[in-house]
């Protein structure tokens, strides 16, 4: 190899290695999205305690109708606790959580239900959550969603009868069935 061969393969070495440089670079610059903690759901999540809180989701028709949270809580302690949910105009709602289990908040479970919702679907509803085990309580934002995403449709609150309903439903019962049973004059006048 002559002297300008050699001469040139190190510029071509060279600028092999700034290019490198260049383009591996931005992997030491930029964060990694792997060694970030973010929630790959709709949900959110939080920690209160010893209580991991993921996916929270509160499911709703309206900001002023009942809304069903759902998600899941861990707890990795070795004592029984409640989460408390205090949502919107002072509804609330327990979750028990056994020791170093979790509880699921879907079909398994009763439904965790806030009336109000206390925002519309779309929103970031505000509720305070507490913690009987730790005595701590927190602010959290969690996001409400109605029925149009089909797995979630079967999780919204079905509005429960009024007394006033009842009522009503009952009598136009009673009397459809004492108008049908009662035969009128003019039509048994010919038999």
């Amino acid at each position: 190899m002559n002297r300008g061969q050699r001469g040139k393969l190190a510029m071509a070495t060279a600028a092999l290695g700034i290019g490198l440089l260049s383009v591996t670079g931005c992997g030491y610059i930029n964060p990694q999205q792997t060694a970030e903690q973010y929630s790959a759901s709709d949900g959110t999540r939080t920690d209160l305690g010893p209580l991991q809180l993921r996916n929270f989701i509160i499911i709703s028709d309206g900001e002023d109708k009942p809304g069903r949270v759902i998600g899941a809580v861990y707890n990795p302690s070795s004592q029984d606790a409640v989460l408390t949910i205090k949502g919107a105009q002072g509804s609330q709602a327990e979750v028990p959580v056994k020791q170093h289990s979790y509880t699921m908040l879907n079909d398994t479970t009763e439904a965790k239900i806030l009336i109000p919702a206390g925002a519309k679907p779309g929103g970031l509803a505000e509720v305070t959550i507490s913690d009987d085990a730790s005595s701590q309580d927190a602010k959290f934002a969690v996001p409400v969603l109605d029925g149009t995403i089909v797995d979630y449709k079967s999780y919204l609150p079905t509005p429960e009868p009024t007394a006033s309903s009842t009522a009503t439903s009952t009598e136009t019962a009673t009397s459809t069935e004492s108008a049908t049973a009662t035969p009128t004059p003019s039509s048994t006048a010919g038999h």
